[in-house]
């Protein structure tokens, strides 16, 4: 690899120089003295421009990629903890701050959305390991009920809100539908860090997820039908009776499948790690046919953890949190680099960013928290919160209506901020409404550790 030469080099020479000594001093290349904190400046200015002559070599633009966005996940999210906040938090800070809208070290680019697709993946598949499909049926109705209503308020809301700011009614029924679906990777990462999958709150807002999920989908095939001008009730009816039917099916059915298979396939396997192989296959296998079936692979996913769930040994849960914990960082900082500053272009967009944010976070938490109520204040409450991020699904969504020529820039400018904006809220407020459960599981292991 050839090396790049001229006033980088010597810039980021003299920026370290800098730094190191606590003062300003002079390079040969004449830059000017400089107080620490612009040295630090310089640090800055001087790694991005090198980054970027390094990108151009393809060899280094993979392994310089994952090396950026992973170290810069990895710091920010040891910054949080040590302030007592959520990791996930400033994994996708470092997504903002890498990304375009800030520093522009790193754009959004097809490495990155495949390290990201697999990271959420592995994500869910991870926390189906640790729901039983038994539990997740017992829940099923509240999940349902929870679903149907975090669909049907935002949706409403969102319409309402751009037809009243004077957008087209394309627009502002796609602006509504974008606010529908929830990223159940977020939750469900905060989750799992806090050892929360297994609190009733909990199981129901994985269960309402997937079924949001579904949901979703048809209220986007039915929002795209309407964009292209032309309405087919034959395959809208197909679509929706395909993903349910296929959703439900190994739902209900594939623990069962694999507490029959797996043994049996484990003894004609000569691996050494024959199981966790058997698990990556089912992995894949599940997400491809959810695709096909017309719903996200991540719920393919996981629908294909639980299934195993009563049947896999700890040595697949731990090799699976082990690929999940490198892949994860990749997906939470890309929410952050799809942040579009053209949100606050004007104060009339200002003031719908701002509009728009407030009621997707309320639309989730009165439309999800009223379903889950005959769980409890408290754990409706968790339920509604744990239904606010919107993450990479509406940033889809927004994009499809984008590519219809239905929405405006700024809208989906908009659309992106209020992505990212109540995937960023989620994590602190549901560490609030959890903080009794976490407390309760603190103070148990420390009578563990003590006993």
């Amino acid at each position: 690899m050839k090396i790049p030469t001229g006033p980088q080099p010597c810039r980021l020479k003299c920026a370290l120089a800098n730094v190191s000594q606590g003062r300003g001093l002079k390079c040969r290349r004449g830059l000017n003295a400089a107080p620490p904190f612009a040295a630090w400046s310089e640090i800055i200015l001087a790694v991005a421009s090198f980054a970027f002559l390094l990108t151009t070599n393809d060899a280094v633009a993979i392994p310089l990629s994952m090396l950026v966005v992973f170290v810069s996940a990895k710091l920010l999210a040891e910054l949080f903890e040590r302030f007592g906040q959520p990791g996930i938090v400033g994994e996708i800070l470092a997504g903002v701050l890498i990304g375009p809208s800030v520093l522009g070290w790193m754009a959004p680019n097809q490495i990155l959305t495949v390290l990201a697709e697999l990271g959420v993946m592995f994500l869910l598949f991870r926390v189906g390991l640790e729901v039983k499909s038994s539990e997740m049926m017992q829940v099923g109705g509240i999940g349902l009920l929870v679903a149907v209503a975090g669909v049907i308020v935002p949706f409403v809301l969102g319409w309402g809100i751009l037809e009243l700011w004077g957008a087209p009614r394309i627009e502002a029924i796609f602006t509504g539908a974008a606010m529908v679906a929830t990223s159940v990777g977020i939750t469900a990462q905060v989750l799992a860090a806090k050892k929360l999958l297994s609190a009733q709150a909990s199981k129901v807002i994985l269960a309402a997820a997937v079924i949001d999920d579904v949901l979703g989908l048809i209220v986007l095939a039915v929002v795209s039908s309407m964009a292209r001008g032309e309405m087919n009730y034959l395959d809208l009816g197909l679509t929706a009776a395909l993903a349910i039917g296929f959703t439900v099916l190994v739902a209900r059915l594939g623990t069962g499948a694999m507490r029959r298979l797996v043994p049996r396939v484990q003894k004609m396997m000569n691996l050494a790690e024959a199981e966790f192989a058997l698990a990556m296959s089912l992995l894949f296998a599940l997400s491809l046919l959810a695709v096909y079936a017309g719903v996200a692979a991540i719920v393919g996913a996981f629908l294909a953890g639980m299934a195993l769930s009563e049947t896999v040994e700890q040595r697949v849960r731990e090799l699976t949190s082990g690929v999940t914990e490198v892949l994860v960082p990749f997906f939470l900082a890309g929410v952050g680099m799809q942040l579009d500053l053209s949100a606050f272009s004007t104060p009339a967009n200002i003031a719908l960013a701002g509009i728009i944010f407030v009621a997707a976070v309320l639309s989730k938490l009165v439309g999800c928290g009223l379903g889950a109520l005959q769980l409890g204040k408290k754990d409706a409450l968790r339920v509604g919160l744990g239904m606010i991020p919107r993450g990479e699904v509406g940033m889809v969504i927004a994009q499809i209506g984008l590519g219809f020529g239905v929405i405006a820039q700024n809208v989906y400018g908009v659309i992106v901020f209020m992505s990212v904006a109540t995937t960023l809220a989620a994590p602190p407020l549901l560490k609030l409404a959890y903080k009794d459960l976490i407390r309760g599981r603190r103070e148990d292991t420390e009578v563990l550790h003590l006993g």
